[in-house]
């Protein structure tokens, strides 16, 4: 009888499928982790190449001060008279003062003098006063200027006249700081040379050239 029980009632097999399952399921969540990681590792890489380049993008742009430029504008003759005989000259024109700012924050300038010159010899003036042309813009300076041969001591320049055109320079030179982020300053000096050239016989302006 006790033979037959044990037959009726064999032992149950060992749970060898339910270690096998514990066992994948650690290496699964391992493997996620792992997996996870990498991920993390990659994103991590990738905005530190975005923040080198975004930094790199900045400094070569935002942040590169550019010395601006300071340039005569269109100019109006008024009045325009020669004698080549005497010889002597007389000119009044309205033009503009430019200066173009391409840096980003505001580039702020002292007062100075715009000098026309003839030949070497200044024959007028005019003062701009201190302002300030903003971030990515052109400041503009209405002046009149009259200019005659009155201070000229030397009289070989009734050649020209007699030629029909009267050629003048203007120089000037701006000192001022562009501002950046508010926090950094850089000294910046302009420079302008131009050569204006008049055309007696239609007393208009002929051309205007400026480095």
């Amino acid at each position: 009888m006790a033979e037959k029980t044990q037959q009726a009632y064999p032992s149950a097999p060992e749970n060898h499928g339910y270690q096998r399952s514990d066992a994948e399921s650690l290496l699964s969540a391992d493997e996620l982790k792992r997996k996870k990681r990498i991920k993390l590792a990659i994103y991590v890489a990738i905005f530190v190449v975005f923040q080198i380049i975004v930094i790199t993008v900045i400094s070569l742009t935002v942040m590169k001060v550019k010395t601006p430029k300071v340039r005569l504008g269109n100019i109006n003759v008024q009045e325009l008279t020669s004698v080549p005989a005497t010889p002597s000259f007389d000119t009044k024109f309205t033009t503009q003062i430019r200066v173009k700012n391409t840096n980003w924050g505001p580039y702020k300038f002292d007062a100075s003098t715009v000098t026309f010159l003839y030949q070497g010899a200044v024959i007028g003036q005019v003062v701009t006063p201190k302002s300030k042309a903003g971030m990515l813009s052109t400041k503009k300076m209405n002046v009149e200027v009259s200019l005659n041969s009155s201070a000229l001591s030397s009289s070989n320049f009734g050649s020209e006249l007699s030629s029909g055109v009267l050629t003048i320079n203007s120089t000037a030179r701006l000192t001022g700081k562009v501002e950046l982020m508010l926090i950094m300053k850089k000294k910046k000096a302009s420079t302008m040379d131009c050569t204006i050239v008049f055309d007696l016989s239609s007393k208009m302006l002929k051309s205007l050239q400026c480095k």
